[in-house]
């Protein structure tokens, strides 16, 4: 396993740096086939809502989706109240006995279930930072990230995760949007209490520091309650980064476009150094 930074340059352990588990090429042939199987069998039988790990469809599609919603809902005069949810460590807090259940529930053949089992049982893992080696450590939970099967068997985990309000899925990126009509109580509330609680049963905890809120359209005349998970109150944020893109709450691109031309201009500035410091044409365009 390696750390690769999901910060430049990163800052903290804990929250900055990703696990990218490198198996064998045997191991990942082996993954794609099974996978492939896999994903042949449940294609259809998971939620309409989830977009990530599924042929065909893209963060793109997801995206469309989320804000062809709220522009609508906009458009007719309502409010709306999004919360940006957060699963702490998702891929390290996967329960190996709790992962298999789906495998199960979908009517996998056995085969498939077998060679799980078979795949998740005794691992082991170590850290690799340049040529620097840890101690092995046996694994009793958590799902490999960097592997085919990761996302898969996580999307087939959480597909039980379903609220009352409207939810889109990208692998762990789950956002919940509630439309609020102009005299109408917000129940999103009660939606964020039995997501909390079905997390629970998989052996999965929301993250409420890092889950955001968000409310676009109209100023409502009697501002919801502050939102509670588990315990903490959800942040409310004018801007938010969703799957790559940034969203505001007026639902306009200019925070967007200013940060893809911030880091235009940073690439550019780069370039131009390293062309004064007298870098090739071939290596600049690298």
């Amino acid at each position: 396993m390696i750390p690769a930074p999901k910060a430049h340059p990163p800052r903290l352990i804990e929250s900055d740096l990703r696990p990218i588990s490198l198996t064998p090429t045997l191991s990942k042939l082996l993954e794609s086939f099974v996978g492939a199987w896999t994903l042949n069998k449940i294609q259809g039988k998971l939620g309409y809502n989830q977009y990530g790990a599924m042929k065909g469809r893209s963060t793109t599609h997801a995206l469309i989706d989320i804000t062809h919603h709220w522009n609508k809902a906009v458009d007719e005069g309502q409010s709306l109240r999004a919360v940006f949810i957060d699963f702490a460590k998702a891929f390290d807090h996967v329960d190996h006995n709790v992962l298999l259940e789906p495998f199960m529930d979908f009517n996998l053949p056995d085969t498939i279930i077998q060679w799980m089992c078979s795949f998740l049982r005794h691992r082991r893992q170590r850290v690799k930072i340049s040529s620097v080696m840890s101690d092995w450590l046996q694994m009793d939970a958590g799902m490999q990230q960097g592997s085919y099967l990761g996302p898969l068997t996580f999307i087939m985990l959480i597909d039980k995760l379903q609220t009352s309000c409207m939810t889109h899925k990208f692998v762990d990126d789950t956002t919940l949007s509630e439309i609020v009509a102009k005299f109408a109580t917000s129940r999103m509330q009660e939606c964020c209490n039995d997501l909390v609680e079905q997390t629970r049963e998989v052996r999965m905890i929301v993250n409420g520091r890092k889950t955001k809120k968000m409310i676009i359209g109209p100023i409502l005349k009697d501002p919801p309650p502050d939102l509670l998970l588990n315990d903490t109150v959800v942040d409310r944020v004018s801007t938010f980064k969703l799957l790559g893109v940034h969203v505001s709450n007026d639902l306009k691109w200019t925070e967007h476009v200013r940060a893809v031309t911030s880091k235009a201009s940073s690439r550019l500035h780069f370039l131009k150094q390293l062309k004064r410091a007298g870098c090739t044409e071939g290596d600049l365009m690298k």
